[in-house]
């Protein structure tokens, strides 16, 4: 079914479906009176069960739904319930949980706030990528044990960023950020992506290069590729063995991308280094060995959108809203053939 964008000046009836939790903590009052002055928003003003008398009737009415974590998923039933709804405004990344076939066979118009969400992430890489260059964790802890400043003018040339090479893996939102940030450090940037050609990479001001030597060359790998059948252990031993000595992998995509045992390994042995914001599972179990690795940094997927980076996310799912009230469709479409390839 072909959908079709509504007239200039529609107000479209709307309501949100995400947990409570979610709700409270991306949608404020000032942003939830910001949405009212361009739709109606239906009360109560949180759906987390779509298959509750109430529910169902809202959803009669309903043109849009405006999205977030743990929205229940939008199948045949729900859809059946609100023949009505032309579009889903997500205030969260990835919509794989919640939109089906059903709603791209409907002709829903999706939008998604994953280009919001990956600028914290990007950010967040970018300090990591830094300090790695300046072996602060080590040094820093050095510096605690010894409490004693060392001969600087004796600091190896292995520390620095000036002229290091960062191999970023897949041209993802998240991705191309983080080389967005890199542009204005005298850094050279590698970067694989088997969908990105020559021509593409030099558009973004780096070097594209297959998989084997993006690990081989760089003193830094940063990974960014969604987890998909093809992509699960993608970053294995014989590739984190050709790292150099001192290396550091940096992960905020998926654990499962990357073989843990052999990432475990190579940093038990003090050979390479790591920053790991995501692991498989995605809490280590407590006697898991990388927990005590100094040579490694484990953070509780922390990278994305958090605290008063939410607003953010607020901020986009609004100005889409608008956007597709007033006719102009999203700025921030999700494509189902793009799916596939998306966190």
């Amino acid at each position: 079914m072909t959908s079709h964008l509504p007239s200039p000046g529609f107000r479209p009836r709307a309501a949100l479906a995400m947990s409570q939790d979610a709700a409270a903590a991306v949608l404020d009052g000032a942003s939830l009176d910001a949405f009212r002055r361009v739709c109606d928003l239906a009360a109560p003003p949180v759906l987390d069960d779509l298959s509750t008398p109430r529910a169902k009737s809202l959803l009669a009415d309903v043109d849009l739904l405006i999205t977030g974590w743990g929205c229940p998923v939008l199948d045949e039933e729900v859809l059946r319930a609100a023949p009505r709804l032309r579009a889903v405004v997500h205030t969260a990344g990835s919509v794989r949980a919640h939109i089906t076939d059903a709603c791209w066979e409907r002709g829903i118009e999706v939008s998604s706030a994953a280009a919001a969400n990956a600028l914290p992430v990007a950010e967040y890489t970018l300090a990591m990528i830094l300090l790695a260059g300046k072996q602060i964790l080590e040094r820093a802890r050095d510096f605690k044990a010894s409490r004693r400043r060392d001969n600087w003018l004796r600091t190896p040339d292995t520390v620095g960023n000036y002229r290091s090479t960062v191999g970023i893996l897949s041209a993802s939102l998240i991705g191309r950020r983080v080389v967005e940030l890199l542009r204005p450090h005298d850094i050279e940037v590698l970067l694989h992506d088997p969908y990105v050609s020559d021509a593409d990479a030099a558009e973004l001001g780096v070097t594209r290069v297959e998989l084997a030597e993006l690990f081989a060359r760089c003193d830094t790998v940063s990974v960014h590729t969604p987890l998909l059948p093809t992509t699960r252990g993608l970053v294995g031993r014989a590739l984190i063995d050709t790292m150099p000595a001192g290396a550091m992998l940096i992960n905020t995509s998926r654990g499962a991308v990357i073989d843990q045992e052999a990432l475990t390994d190579a940093v038990q042995a003090g050979r390479i280094r790591a920053v790991l914001d995501v692991t498989d599972p995605e809490v280590l179990p407590p006697d898991h060995p990388l927990w005590d690795c100094e040579n490694a940094l484990i953070t509780p997927h922390l990278a994305g959108s958090q605290g008063n980076e939410w607003r953010r996310l607020a901020d986009l799912a609004l100005a889409e809203t608008a956007r597709w009230a007033s006719g102009s469709g999203f700025l921030h479409p999700v494509r189902r053939e793009r799916l596939a390839f998306l966190a």
